[in-house]
């Protein structure tokens, strides 16, 4: 099920990049305009039509990410992939404190212990 509206995610964004990139610019940005070329109707008419599959394109693109963000929550997946380590030790949980021992692999990894005082290198 994932797969497929992931399917449609992604056939959505191209055509809703494509009809975007066909619209035509009202601004006038630094005198480029639109041009005055023919289309399939009238100028107006055609950007009737490119306004509401712009529309209609957006709210399957929004439905489609609310859809796959659901599916990803309600998944049965690990919550991190740091925690999913195959072959980690496993320690007791302790306080919370530095020694507590998690499953992830950020839990294995202990800081270098830091050495009393300055260190100034010896005289020669």
């Amino acid at each position: 099920m994932e797969t497929v509206i992931i399917v449609i995610h992604l056939m959505v964004v191209l055509a809703l990049v494509l009809v975007v990139l066909l619209q035509r610019s009202e601004g006038g940005a630094l005198g480029m305009g639109g041009g005055g070329g023919g289309g399939m109707t009238s100028a107006r008419g055609s950007a009737n039509i490119l306004t509401r599959a712009t529309a209609a394109l957006a709210v399957v693109f929004f439905a489609t990410s609310l859809t796959l963000a659901i599916i990803a929550k309600n998944g049965e997946r690990p919550a991190s992939i740091l925690d999913a380590v195959p072959g980690a030790p496993t320690a007791p949980a302790g306080d919370g404190g530095e020694g507590s021992g998690g499953n992830g692999i950020l839990d294995q990894i202990r800081p270098a212990p830091v050495p009393d005082g300055p260190q100034v290198p010896p005289a020669q």
